[in-house]
């Protein structure tokens, strides 16, 4: 029997505008639908759990809209996310802040889209940015689900090697930038990353990636019961999808 299940259509914060032509995330919006027992399953797999996948098993299990999901900006992803979350359990969402309860609307968080002027080619995923001290040329691309999963196994990799590495940071500008002064050569990359990316200047880069990237806003301004207001970062805990059930 086909069971009608009800749909949502998600807009998407990159306005599908840093996907080739004829994809199918272009049209910057994708549809999804409301979360069942099914879903709910896959939430307390313990092997997705246990691999840290969860999350992805959750969002492809609810996508209508085919394509790659390794093709998915992580801004985009996490849109989807907020907006699966609302459509499975609500809009309110409760953390712990400063030895509280914090019970926010997630639906009042909003999105910061991409700006469209700082795309260099509209279905291109890229950006360029020249370092302020020592004037390097970078051309750089945000990050999507196969980036991400293929920085996780190089980190793991590097530190299996040397268990006392920290190599996230310096491994995800590797993956993030694509040329250094027009040299698209991935060695040359990372050699600059390695020896020659100025602290002031990786700073002023985060800054820049930061204001380009489009993404799910996760700061409100909340009055605590002492009186104090403050921004509060919303903090995506193990009960974001199991709200009540503490866990």
């Amino acid at each position: 029997m086909d069971f009608k299940l009800p749909t949502e259509v998600v807009e998407l914060p990159s306005k599908g505008l840093l996907y080739p032509e004829g994809h199918p995330l272009a049209e910057g919006k994708v549809e999804i639908k409301y979360m069942t027992a099914k879903e709910e399953d896959i939430l307390s797999n313990p092997n997705y759990i246990r691999q840290g996948v969860v999350i992805d098993k959750l969002l492809q299990s609810l996508l209508v809209t085919k394509f790659d999901y390794d093709d998915l900006l992580i801004g985009d992803k996490d849109a989807i996310m907020m907006a699966a979350r609302i459509l499975g359990y609500g809009k309110d969402y409760t953390f712990r802040s400063r030895g509280e309860d914090v019970t926010v609307d997630l639906s009042a968080l909003g999105e910061m889209s991409i700006d469209e002027s700082k795309i260099l080619e509209k279905g291109k995923n890229e950006f360029s940015f020249e370092l302020p001290n020592t004037k390097n040329v970078l051309t750089f691309k945000l990050l999507n689900q196969k980036d991400d999963k293929n920085i996780d196994k190089e980190v793991e990799g590097l530190k299996k090697i040397n268990k006392n590495a920290a190599p996230e940071y310096t491994t995800r500008l590797k993956h993030m930038i694509l040329s250094v002064n027009g040299d698209y050569d991935k060695k040359t990359i990372r050699e600059f990353v390695d020896n020659a990316f100025l602290a002031r200047d990786a700073r002023a880069f985060r800054e820049y990636y930061a204001s380009v990237a489009p993404k799910v806003v996760t700061k409100v301004t909340y009055t605590f019961s002492d009186g104090v207001e403050e921004d509060v970062e919303v903090l995506f805990g193990a009960n974001f999808f199991w709200p009540g059930e503490g866990v």
